[in-house]
């Protein structure tokens, strides 16, 4: 106390003590009748005490702006005789200024005697601190509110745990919920739905169904057209359609109205499981529900038509769709042409393109992405793809890395390797990361056209600039250098990315089995079989057709065969690709009566015997010179 008196009594101290109080009285001085009379409105309908109210807190916040919070601003709420209440601590929490002073002043305001914050207060200041993106300052406060004596209502707690979310502090958010629930207050539908709709946000998708379970098991919380449309769309994605299936059967039950969303949601699961006519259905149930179809609806119903190879029919839906109104955005026309294109209708889909603008939708890069690859795909001028790549940048839209991706791959597909590694250096220069995809392309090119060496530089390039490689691109490296002899060096890259972390695909196990059978080592490769499927990488009809191609040529008829009755007996079902590689071992072992047998059974399960084979086997009992040249069989 004696120090503090010592230095207020300092001279210079004194005068600057008293001219700050002054300052402050001043700025806040009400002004003279005289002075007030010129500025009053004719018809007076404001009083002079919301006048002045106004004038003053227009000078106390450039008080708290010019002083911060401390002493100075303090004395300004005494001149001004406001009352700390919670009124006034929301209305200074409003106001523009550092985040920092807001904290200080609802610290000092909690600390006066006969004052506690309450829901609103608090609230108002965790908003302030989500807004400045504090998030441990805010996360402090939750707490203080939690542990506090103050209510939390329903509304407070959605919006504490949509904030928590949006922060992805989902455990947190889950905590609060908890405390509150079990202390505070009785969560309502809208809160259970706020919660469930974070961790479906957030990728926590399996704790939602336990939360509808335990929403049902409070008695006095119902799940309302919110809750099931979250529940069922997170229970399609987990796969368990038929759960889904059954909640919108209950919702139903209990009297509540699907949403568009729901329908559509639905939709997509039907089409999933292959039910499409089930899908189609329930267009029409929209229809007769009064529920009108959105653009979102149609882009599914559109999606999974095309998946369906119902081209035809997907876009008549979508034609129809333009009749009735309804506005296609640009993601439904993106799905459009990317079918059309897919069914080698170019014209339609550059004719949709064109169609854009009156449909009042601008192209964005997926447009135009989806229009080059239907360029390739369908087999037009490589000058054609690479005009429209031209269009695109001369309007503004920046290729992605998707773009070059698309590029690259086609100009290899069509032997112009050269321009595709250009593409590969301006991908580059522009400062896209490496992409596996178009690497991939250029390396399974190069090997194609025995440039190994080559191949595996672009290779190790890629390993340099991202620190690994992925999956698909190992996989066509093993492939290549068990074709041209480099076995040691394709187990070699296995092992590595294995070791890396790199979790070998299908495609990795099919191409180390092709080099082992190449390499005359079929055991082992029967036995990479088996170890495929013990470490969870499901065969595809590829990894039996190596398998089988490896037992024709070294294990002989008998092995051959036993494969490919394993494989009718299998999921993975013999293709026309696994008959005839047996009936070439046959035609070689000189078994025609076998051979013949397999060629019926081909015939009734509706494949056809290629004519090297057939040819093989007539020239074999010599009847070669019987069948003209141009018998197509």
């Amino acid at each position: 106390m004696g120090s503090r008196r010592v230095i207020s009594t300092l001279p210079h101290l004194c005068n600057r003590i008293k001219q700050t109080e002054n300052e402050i009285i001043q700025m806040f001085r009400l002004s003279s009748s005289k002075d007030e009379t010129p500025n009053l409105p004719t018809n007076r309908t404001l009083s002079r005490n919301k006048l002045s109210g106004r004038t003053l807190d227009e000078r106390f916040v450039r008080i708290l702006k010019i002083f911060k919070w401390g002493p100075d601003a303090e004395k300004a709420l005494e001149v001004l005789m406001l009352k700390v209440d919670h009124r006034l601590v929301r209305e200074i929490l409003k106001i523009d200024v550092e985040i920092n002073v807001k904290i200080q002043f609802f610290r000092w305001a909690g600390k006066r005697r006969n004052f506690e914050h309450d829901s609103t207060t608090y609230m108002a200041l965790i908003r302030c601190l989500d807004e400045a993106g504090l998030v441990g300052e805010m996360w402090r406060t939750i707490q203080d509110m939690v542990h506090s004596s103050c209510l939390i209502g329903p509304a407070d707690l959605s919006q504490i745990v949509r904030i928590l979310g949006k922060a992805k502090m989902v455990n947190r958010a889950l905590s609060v919920f908890y405390q509150v629930k079990n202390r505070k207050c009785k969560p309502t539908a809208s809160t259970y739905n706020s919660i469930i709709l974070m961790l479906i946000h957030e990728g926590h998708l399996e704790k939602v169904h336990e939360l509808y379970n335990e929403m049902c098991n409070e008695g006095n919380c119902f799940p309302d057209t919110v809750t099931y449309s979250a529940l069922i769309s997170t229970l399609g994605k987990l796969g368990r359609e038929d759960s889904a299936i059954r909640l919108f059967d209950e919702m139903t039950e209990n009297g509540l109205h699907p949403t568009a969303k729901v329908y559509t949601s639905l939709m997509e699961i039907y089409f999933k499981l292959g039910r499409v006519e089930k899908a189609l259905g329930l267009v029409q149930v929209m229809k007769e529900e009064c529920c009108a179809p959105t653009v979102y609806t149609y882009t599914e119903l559109i999606k999974g038509l095309g998946k369906a190879q119902r081209v035809e029919d997907a876009y008549s839906i979508f034609m129809n769709m333009l009749k009735e109104g309804c506005k296609p955005d640009v993601v439904l026309i993106n799905n459009v042409i990317n079918l059309l294109g897919k069914a080698g209708r170019l014209a339609d889909a550059i004719k949709l393109f064109e169609d854009m603008e009156s449909l009042h939708c601008t192209p964005n890069v997926v447009t135009y992405n989806t229009i080059i690859k239907a360029l390739f795909e369908c087999k037009a001028p490589v000058s054609e793809a690479s005009s429209w790549f031209d269009r695109m940048k001369a309007k503004g839209v920046i290729p992605s890395s998707f773009t070059y991706s698309i590029l690259i791959d086609g100009f290899c597909k069509t032997k112009r390797v050269e321009k595709a590694l250009l593409l590969l250096e301006e991908m580059d220069e522009k400062g896209f990361p490496p992409c596996p995809a178009a690497y991939c392309s250029l390396i399974n090119t190069l090997g194609k056209a025995k440039r190994y060496e080559a191949a595996n530089e672009l290779f190790q390039e890629l390993k340099e600039n991202c620190g690994s490689s992925s999956a698909r691109v190992y996989a066509v490296m093993i492939k290549h250098f068990g074709k041209c002899g480099r076995f040691t060096e394709a187990v070699d890259l296995f092992n590595e990315m294995k070791k890396l972390g790199c979790r070998p695909d299908v495609y990795a196990y099919n191409a180390l089995m092709s080099g082992m059978v190449r390499a005359g080592m079929i055991d082992d490769a029967y036995s990479s079989l088996r170890t495929m499927e013990e470490n969870g990488c499901v065969p595809d009809i590829n990894s039996h057709n190596i398998i089988l191609n490896g037992l024709a040529r070294t294990g002989g008829p008998q092995r051959a065969m036993e494969m490919l009755t394993k494989m009718k007996n299998s999921k993975v079902k013999p293709d026309a690709v696994s008959y005839n590689t047996v009936l070439g071992c046959f035609s070689r072992a000189g078994m025609f009566e076998e051979a013949a047998k397999l060629m019926k059974e081909m015939n009734l399960n509706g494949f056809e015997y290629d004519r090297i084979t057939y040819s093989s086997i007539l020239e074999a009992v010599g009847k070669i010179d019987d069948v003209p040249a141009h018998t197509v069989l």
